[in-house]
């Protein structure tokens, strides 16, 4: 696996195709792909609050998620004891938790993240956008 996906990019993905470059889409496409169970995580915490709205078709938004990670050809990356112990040793340049947290896990695996984000291109990790 080489990629991590942010977010954001699994909800352009799921929702809103053409906002990933295409070179990252043919990236995506080619390499092995991660999204980590953050994003799910993410995502039920900001739809529980009503800052995330996501069609999901008559499905709970974890059985939703897990459809759209099974069509995209997703590996889904747990949280790990290493993922977490690495915030430790993070700069506090960005404030989001979720964002540190995939921060470290990236680092710890070894794997680009993809993303827009302009914050986390601040921390030594490999990021994937342009």
């Amino acid at each position: 696996m080489s990629l991590l996906l942010d977010t954001c990019t699994f909800l352009f993905l799921i929702s809103d195709y053409e906002r990933v470059p295409e070179p990252v889409l043919a990236r995506i496409e080619r390499e092995e792909t991660a999204v980590s169970i953050l994003c799910l995580w993410e995502m039920l915490i900001k739809h529980g609050k009503g800052r995330l709205r996501v069609d999901t078709d008559g499905t709970t938004l974890a059985g939703f998620w897990r459809e759209q990670c099974e069509a995209l050809e997703l590996t889904v990356l747990p949280i790990e004891t290493a993922d977490v112990a690495r915030l430790e040793q993070l700069p506090p340049r960005h404030k989001d938790p979720f964002d540190r947290l995939l921060i470290c896990q990236a680092i710890e695996h070894g794997l680009g993240i993809v993303t827009p984000d302009d914050h986390i291109r601040r921390y030594p990790v490999k990021t994937v956008w342009d």
